[in-house]
């Protein structure tokens, strides 16, 4: 099971960090909720690795079998290879490459809301807004949520992944 797990996980963490850090790089031009898909995508793409692994490991190391169980297990060790890969690019993004990252996405989700939003509404969402940027802190933090955001969605994948590969 450690085979599989190092081998998939690996691929998946190559497969998130390459893709977190195209995305982040040639989307810099783009509008945020359009980077957002382009980075739930970098994601799902180097979770389907979670699917193949247990697979891998179903019909290649355990004899055709796997239980939900560890199906779920295998999924989640690999997940957390992806999410360290998307953690550790986030965060080398937000420190050397664009350090101010909060601060343009902060100044730029303002000027939507003033443009889309009546003085009254702008004033309770960028009051919200303001908030929730100084309660990230840092980009060690940042990184954190990234690596839990794909960390949950493994979990899912896994469930899933283990719901279809179950064999008894």
């Amino acid at each position: 099971m450690k085979k599989t797990i190092l081998k998939y996980g690996a691929y998946s963490l190559l497969t998130a960090a390459g893709l977190f850090l195209i995305a982040l790089l040639i989307g810099k031009s783009l509008d945020y909720s359009v980077q957002e898909v382009i980075g739930y995508v970098s994601m799902a793409l180097s979770l389907i690795f979670v699917f193949f692994g247990i697979r891998h490991y179903r019909d290649n190391e355990n004899e055709g079998k796997i239980s939900f169980g560890k199906a779920l297990l295998l999924g989640l060790l690999i997940s957390l290879f992806a999410g360290i890969g998307f953690g550790i690019i986030d965060y080398i993004y937000t420190t050397a490459i664009n350090p101010d990252f909060a601060v343009e996405y902060e100044t730029k989700m303002l000027a939507d809301m003033k443009a889309t939003l009546t003085p009254a509404e702008y004033e309770t969402q960028s009051k919200v807004l303001k908030e929730q940027m100084a309660q990230y802190g840092g980009s060690g933090f940042m990184a954190f949520i990234m690596f839990a955001t794909v960390l949950i969605m493994g979990f899912v994948i896994s469930l899933i992944s283990g719901l279809i590969l179950q064999r008894k």
